[in-house]
C-alpha cells in the first residue's frame, strides 16, 4: 500500500496542523491575567506565547504585527462620526482620526 501524499501546498499543511489545535481559556483572577499579560508585553510576545513559555511548550517565531485592534459597531461609527465631524461612511478618514487620539494618549502618558 503507498502512502497517499498531502494534496496540500506546504505553507497550507503547517495551516491544517494550526487548524487541529485546541484553543482552551483560563478565568484567572485579574492580578493572575495581570500578570501574565505584562510579562507578554515586558517579553514582546503575545499573552498565548507567555502562557506556552510559562508551561514549557515551544514558542514558534511568527512575524509580529504591531497592530491594536478595537472592535466597533455601526453605532460606534455614529459616535465617532459625530465627534470628527464626519459622515459615518467615512470610516477610513474616523480611522485616521482615531489613530492620532490613540498617538496622542499615548504621547501624553
Amino acid at each position: 500500500m503507498t502512502k497517499q501524499k498531502n494534496p496540500l501546498p506546504p505553507q497550507w499543511q503547517q495551516n491544517q496542523k494550526a487548524a487541529k489545535a485546541t484553543q482552551i481559556a483560563f478565568d484567572l483572577d485579574e492580578k493572575f491575567q495581570y500578570a501574565i499579560r505584562k510579562a507578554a508585553l515586558d517579553a514582546g510576545v503575545s499573552p498565548s506565547d507567555q502562557i506556552r513559555e510559562i508551561l514549557g511548550l515551544s514558542v514558534t517565531k511568527r512575524p509580529k504585527r504591531p497592530r491594536l485592534t478595537v472592535s466597533l459597531s455601526p453605532s460606534d461609527y455614529e459616535i465617532l462620526a459625530q465627534k470628527y465631524n464626519l459622515s459615518a461612511e467615512q470610516q477610513l478618514e474616523i480611522k485616521k482620526y482615531v489613530l492620532d487620539d490613540l498617538i496622542q494618549f499615548s504621547a501624553d502618558k
